[in-house]
């Protein structure tokens, strides 16, 4: 889908859907290489910024405040990425990076569906298989271990803040219910996934302890 808006919100620079159209629909290719070559448009000077469909909306709008925290959760993501992982969890955290941008693309055209709830159980079906490896939980846990794992508990805050901005776009427009809860499933694998990597480096889990003074 080609879109002409005048200028991409900032947060999502490196998505192709809310790039500009350069009037060229028979050869997209040749559109493609213009949006991902030109950076700066000066057109979000005066604070607006344009959604996939061609909508001005002001920068702090609440399709735009999301549509930021999806790409901050996708950026959170490749920071895990970056780390030592086993094979499975990098091939599904990489799946996982081009949903959240087809999920920002959503975000940024209204009207548009990019994501369907076989991702959604995709991640369900994760979810069940790490979580089955590992050690009942007793207590709390805390966000940390490896440095693998401490990412990814920091990029399940980071998602569960995009879903309380969707939720919150939802309560005065229209959004799809499958990237609402991908959103909510994602933050759930991350957490679990937090367990896994803990586990891969021999750390395992980070207890919570009520006293200072009590065995872990």
């Amino acid at each position: 889908m080609l879109v002409a808006p005048a200028e991409r919100p900032r947060a999502e620079r490196g998505s192709l859907s809310c790039a500009p159209n350069h009037k060229n629909r028979s050869n997209p290719d040749k559109n493609m290489a213009h949006r991902i070559t030109r950076i700066y448009t000066r057109t979000g000077d005066a604070g607006l910024t344009g959604l996939g469909n061609g909508t001005r909306v002001p920068k702090d709008d609440a399709r735009i405040h999301a549509l930021g925290e999806v790409d901050e959760t996708n950026a959170a993501i490749g920071l895990i990425l970056a780390e030592n992982l086993p094979d499975d969890v990098r091939a599904l955290l990489t799946g996982v990076q081009h949903d959240l941008f087809n999920l920002g693309g959503e975000v940024c055209i209204p009207g548009t569906s990019m994501l369907a709830a076989q991702q959604v159980k995709h991640l369900e079906k994760a979810i069940d298989r790490y979580n089955a490896e590992l050690k009942p939980l007793r207590d709390f846990i805390l966000p940390g271990g490896s440095r693998a794992a401490a990412q990814a508990h920091h990029a399940r805050t980071v998602c569960r803040r995009a879903e309380r901005a969707l939720v919150t776009l939802a309560n005065t427009e229209h959004i799809n219910a499958p990237p609402r809860q991908y959103l909510n499933r994602l933050s759930d694998l991350l957490f679990v996934l937090g367990r896994v990597l803990n586990r891969a480096s021999g750390s395992g889990d980070v207890l919570w302890k009520k006293k200072q003074d009590e065995p872990v």
